[in-house]
């Protein structure tokens, strides 16, 4: 999975609307007036990218295109692979030969946080949980095999996910509750930014109508951004 250089998506107000580019332009999409700094009506911002490099995570599930769509993205359509990162970013993730320990390849994907920063004794033991549950059985070809739908990259993270909450005494998670309340607000996200980002790639820009008082509930501001 090739990291791409991506550009930074701003936004700047102009005429009550909300325009969203690459860099400011001369003139403004909207009205054609010229724009300097003094005709703006605040200072433009910069949009985060949702995407972040799992290497540079710790304790986190991470969601990235699979191995056998290196040339798709969050598109919607390419199937997912999921893994853990250790506290020093390397992702844990279960293929069809058993569990690989990536140092590269997981510099644009989806990061979930599963540990508080003051979490200090579950950070301290988060490696060799991670080591120890990694080289089980149920994760060794020879003992199980990978299969698809019921044994696969998401059965490992979401096993070793409720093997630390049983640790730590809390109750487990389903599959349906984990990815309905952590993961899928985190791909609608990226889905939004993706669409807003090949907007801006196509048209040079992308515009909505400003609403005083309140951030725009479109596909061009997220939530959360």
């Amino acid at each position: 999975m090739e990291q791409q250089v991506e550009h930074t998506v701003i936004r700047f107000n102009h005429c009550h609307k909300d325009i969203f580019c690459f860099s400011v332009p001369e003139q403004c999409p909207s009205c054609a007036e010229e724009l300097r700094g003094s005709r703006l009506q605040e200072a433009p911002v910069s949009l985060p990218s949702p995407l972040t490099n799992a290497h540079k995570t710790s304790c986190c599930l991470v969601v990235a295109p699979a191995y056998n769509n290196q040339d798709t993205d969050f598109d919607g359509t390419s199937d997912l692979h999921t893994g853990i990162s250790s506290t020093k970013g390397v992702v844990f993730n279960y293929t069809r030969g058993g569990v690989r320990k990536d140092h590269t390849g997981w510099e644009r994907c989806v990061s979930v946080p599963l540990v508080r920063p003051d979490m200090f004794p579950l950070l301290a033991q988060w490696d060799q949980y991670l080591e120890r549950f990694a080289e089980g059985p149920m994760w060794d070809p020879a003992w199980h095999r990978f299969d698809q739908d019921h044994h696969n990259c998401f059965s490992f993270c979401l096993c070793f996910i409720n093997g630390v909450l049983a640790v730590e005494g809390r109750s487990p998670l389903t599959r349906e509750t984990f990815t309905q309340t952590f993961i899928l607000p985190k791909m609608r996200r990226v889905s939004k930014y993706t669409t807003l980002y090949q907007n801006i790639q196509k048209h040079q820009y992308y515009m909505v109508n400003r609403q005083d008082g309140s951030q725009e509930d479109t596909m061009g501001q997220p939530e959360a951004f």
